[in-house]
């Protein structure tokens, strides 16, 4: 068994597929199998690209050391959001800690920092949208200096679930046809459910149901940004699952005496088996080598050929490039995400 799982190796800005140098990583691969990765067009890891973080440093913030591939990017969402705040006047605050993230809230004009203008009033239209954004920030009350308890998740610069709604939400981005839907292989007017629960069967005929990011249709998202990792669960709470037997071989899936690591992906995965058809996608952002080696991890895991075809792995990135030129700015700008398109301009430039 595996004790844990280390990141990948990925570097450099060349959308290119994973490459494996990690010559202990290759040895802990199943010697009959295949790496999955290779299977998948994926880009290497982006470095970090945050410029302002010459510039400004984060009040409070004890410091610039930050390890991990999650505390760098956590890092520089916080220096990109409180850059983005001061240019646009836009109502914020920090929480307190040594690394504080920065939350923002709706300003007089109906507006949201943490939303593009137009993604924002779809949101607010829409009654099933605006209810997401009334999800509870569990730590506003003691982590912000106003103890304010009505900031919500979503108001957090480096939340994943505001960043899915920015993108989804917007009119164009996934209207009948685009390059998104092509992307994902959805078609309209299949509605987006965020936040559903999908049904999946435990032993002695019970069932769980847990929470997704989004359902389009038979396609199942999960979407990750700074979060640190795929959580992890108690072998018994995991082998409670009717299906885990029949759809994992276990002694591939990355584990400790006590648990299983990447827990919410072997759930997700059991959620696309359980749907007769349903499709899973993981959407997490490229700087992110170490959640993208999870996913790998677990798809290799998995026995059955007719479900790993069920599964995919997108980045942020990928996805700007489908976008419209109003809101890949709009990304890049606040976020650091950067279409394909845009970073061989960026290339062009420096060797010009």
């Amino acid at each position: 068994m595996q004790g844990n799982v280390k990141g990948s190796s990925c570097k450099g800005r060349n959308p290119a597929r994973p490459q494996i140098r990690d010559e202990a990583r290759q040895k802990s691969h199943n010697e009959n199998g295949y790496d999955l990765r290779r299977l998948f067009a994926f880009p290497q890891a982006l470095p970090l690209s945050c410029e302002c973080a010459v510039y400004l440093t984060i009040p409070g913030h004890c410091g610039n050391h930050v390890t991990g591939y999650a505390g760098r990017l956590r890092q520089e969402l916080s220096l990109r959001a409180l850059s983005w705040a001061a240019a646009n006047g836009l109502p914020h605050e920090c929480t307190i800690g040594n690394l504080p993230a920065v939350i923002f809230r709706e300003a007089a004009d109906a507006t949201h920092g943490n939303f593009h203008p137009v993604s924002y009033k779809c949101i607010r239209r829409r009654p099933e949208w605006n209810r997401r954004l009334g999800k509870s920030h569990t730590s506003a009350r003691r982590s912000l200096p106003s103890h304010d308890a009505e900031r919500g998740e979503l108001d957090t610069a480096a939340s994943s679930d505001a960043l899915l709604m920015n993108i989804f939400c917007h009119p164009l981005a996934f209207a009948a046809g685009s390059s998104l839907r092509l992307l994902l292989g959805t078609e309209a007017p299949e509605r987006l459910e965020f936040g559903c629960k999908p049904r999946i069967p435990l032993i002695a005929n019970h069932v769980e149901r847990t929470e997704i990011d989004l359902r389009i249709g038979d396609l199942l998202i999960e979407a990750k940004l700074t979060e640190a990792e795929f959580q992890r669960a108690p072998r018994l709470r995991v082998e409670r699952y009717r299906d885990f037997a029949c759809v994992f071989d276990a002694d591939l899936l990355p584990q400790t005496a006590a648990s299983y690591l990447h827990y919410q992906l072997i759930r997700g995965v059991l959620s696309a088996f359980a749907g007769f058809g349903t499709r899973y996608c993981v959407i997490c952002d490229a700087r992110r080598p170490d959640l993208i080696d999870a996913w790998f991890t677990v798809a290799r895991a998995v026995k059955l050929t007719s479900l790993r075809s069920r599964l995919q792995l997108v980045t942020w990135q990928e996805i700007a490039e489908t976008l419209p030129g109003s809101m890949r700015g709009w990304l890049e700008d606040k976020y650091g995400i950067e279409s394909q398109g845009s970073q061989a301009l960026i290339k062009a430039d420096i060797d010009g």
